[in-house]
């Protein structure tokens, strides 16, 4: 059991380490490709914080866990929303200034209604793992054609100011990170999985609950520390767009890659209980980032809401394995 919690923290920390070196080495060399700002704050950035999701829930799913796999997936996507929106918004309330994050935060909120749509049978096949990617690819083209049409929104400006401060990287530097924070986002992934499977059987917990709780939350550091940072700066639309970005990924990719390697079985309480609370938190942002006629706000009382949200929704997780 010492073995299993120490893989379990040690792939925890190597995980965020080896994310944002990914990160940071692909958003450099997409800088030197001459990829628009928009776009690698939309694809890079928002993305690619979700690297270690995507790792995490194939490794759990080809091992033959795949309610880990989903667990992972649903419950980054409350915990970035809850935890992270709610942490950022008490902090600084979010301005959304973006009009492409206007156009995604709907965008988001049908990806998740279709996701619930498909957990109807209890059962994610391959054909819904398909049709997962195939939704995701035909976003990432629209993404791509949005940021080519507006190369001066508020978000790109931002990310411009965010690229010209870390212009120092060289392209071989860039690409070096690039490789060693994947190998190692890869390592960490494989100690996370193994620790986490391990104290689950231990102790007799579901691999959903494990997904949902400690690797949801592991899993979801680097959008934690990015929003934190961006919050920090000023830049609001880059803070909620790595939360868009980061949901919309783990809901398509990471699930639809999950069910493509292994068609799971879905216990009929991912439908009630978790996915419910995550379309609900997703209509929450919708309804106060969106702003109908008047800017889009994520104020402190809002933010407050989706903390308390948040810790009642772990501590409920936490009381079904003491009981």
């Amino acid at each position: 059991m010492l073995l299993a919690v120490v893989a379990l923290i040690a792939g925890l920390v190597l995980l965020v380490w080896s994310a944002d070196r990914f990160v940071g080495g692909a958003a450099a060399t997409a800088r030197y490709a001459g990829m628009p700002p928009l776009l690698i704050g939309m694809l890079i950035v928002g993305f690619g914080t979700s690297a270690p999701e995507m790792v995490v829930s194939a490794m759990a799913s080809a091992d033959g866990n795949p309610a880990l796999a989903l667990g992972n997936a649903y419950g980054s996507n409350i915990t970035n929303i809850a935890l992270i929106l709610g942490l950022v918004a008490l902090l600084s309330p979010i301005a959304v200034n973006s009009q492409v994050l206007r156009k995604e935060l709907p965008i988001l909120m049908l990806v998740t209604l279709f996701a619930g749509w498909q957990l109807f049978d209890h059962q994610l096949s391959r054909l819904d793992a398909w049709c997962l990617l195939a939704v995701f690819f035909a976003l990432v083209s629209w993404s791509i054609w949005q940021g080519m049409r507006n190369p001066q929104d508020t978000m790109a400006i931002d990310m411009q100011g965010e690229l010209a401060q870390s212009s120092s990287m060289t392209l071989k530097q860039a690409i070096m990170w690039l490789v060693v924070g994947l190998v190692l986002l890869i390592a960490a992934s494989r100690l996370l999985v193994y620790g986490a499977v391990f104290i689950a059987q231990s102790l007799g917990v579901s691999d959903l609950i494990i997904g949902l709780t400690v690797v949801a939350v592991g899993t979801s550091l680097p959008e934690l520390a990015s929003s934190l940072i961006a919050i920090k700066k000023g830049e609001h639309d880059i803070a909620l767009g790595n939360i868009i970005g980061s949901n919309l990924f783990n809901t398509l990719a990471v699930v639809g890659i999950a069910a493509a390697i292994n068609p799971m079985a879905v216990d009929a309480v991912v439908l009630t209980r978790d996915w419910t609370l995550m379309a609900v938190l997703t209509a929450a942002v919708f309804v106060m980032g969106y702003g109908y006629k008047k800017q889009g706000r994520i104020n402190r009382l809002e933010g407050a809401i989706l903390l308390t949200i948040f810790v009642g929704y772990t501590g409920y997780l936490i009381s079904t394995i003491i009981v």
